[in-house]
């Protein structure tokens, strides 16, 4: 008997919601990095636990939307919990005990209250608990526990893949039975276009992590397969101000280089093909209120 289904994976930003689906999913499906809000897109980890082929959807994390590309993203992680048969709902345990009255905590506080509304079974996800003390968790767990009732609760560190078969148990009880539907050895569902796009943004918010605001996107505008079985691809990173190309660049382009080196190399990983990148970057002030780049990303564009 098989079983198939999604899990909606939220939390609020930098929870580590794009580390546990990469865990799990055992290879590098969403991007990952210091800088909070990274996520934008809904990626999809597939993972097989026994006899149930898992979804995980990675989503954009869940916090107070200041412009319309937060908006529109905060709906895209709202929106893949309606279709999901089960909630993962991840938290940053060492800053919720670090700092109980802090953002992290108000922004856990008001998921939880909308996830009670919802009738879906949802589990509790403690994350970075090698940060954490241990006697500090189940107080933690009981006080988080108390405002909205879980139907499990783990301790868990996404990055060093702690506690995750415990998690894998619960999700692949809650899955209903069914056909898989994808191949078996299938790790993700996202357009390569799109998830290459996605490794150069990483790539440009991990070197420029304080220099360069969220103000900042990547597309990948040609893509070919050429005869020696290599890919060439070309992206264009954009900005918002002149004084943030010029930081993109670096003296002489040796920060575009090293970005788009380290791109290419996680490129090659996920296609499996030698690839050459060729990157430029372009200034547009509103580059986040277009159209096409809300249709790309495959987010509701909230219009004027």
């Amino acid at each position: 008997m098989t079983r198939f289904g999604f899990i909606a994976v939220i939390g609020p930003p930098n929870s580590g919601k794009s580390t546990l689906v990469n865990a799990l999913a055992d290879a590098k499906v969403a991007i990952v990095s210091p800088k909070v809000q990274t996520t934008r897109l809904a990626v999809r980890g597939i993972v097989i636990k026994d006899q149930s082929q898992i979804v995980f959807v990675d989503t954009p994390g869940i916090f107070r939307p200041r412009r319309n590309l937060d908006r529109a993203m905060i709906r895209a992680a709202w929106g893949s919990t309606e279709g999901a048969d089960g909630v993962l709902l991840i938290v940053d345990s060492a800053d919720l005990i670090a700092e109980p009255a802090g953002a992290a905590a108000r922004e856990a506080q008001e998921i939880m209250e909308t996830l009670q509304r919802s009738e879906k079974p949802a589990a509790l996800l403690l994350n970075k608990i090698d940060k954490v003390k241990r006697p500090l968790l189940l107080p933690l767990a009981e006080r988080l526990n108390a405002h909205s009732r879980f139907d499990a609760v783990f301790m868990i560190s996404a990055a060093k893949k702690d506690g995750l078969a415990s998690v894998l148990g619960w999700c692949s009880a809650h899955v209903p039975e069914g056909e898989w539907l994808y191949p078996a050895d299938q790790a993700a569902d996202v357009p390569l276009r799109l998830l290459v796009a996605e490794l150069t943004r990483e790539k440009v918010y991990l070197r420029l992590h304080d220099e360069l605001p969220y103000a900042t996107s990547v597309r990948t505008t040609d893509w070919k397969e050429r005869k020696d079985g290599s890919v060439r691809i070309e992206q264009i990173i954009t900005v918002q101000r002149e004084g943030q190309k010029a930081i993109v660049l670096g003296k002489g382009g040796a920060t575009i280089k090293a970005i788009g080196e380290q791109a290419r190399r996680d490129a090659e990983e996920v296609i499996g093909k030698r690839v050459h990148l060729f990157l430029r970057v372009e200034v547009d002030a509103t580059w986040d209120e277009a159209r096409e780049r809300y249709v790309e990303l495959g987010l509701e564009y909230p219009g004027k």
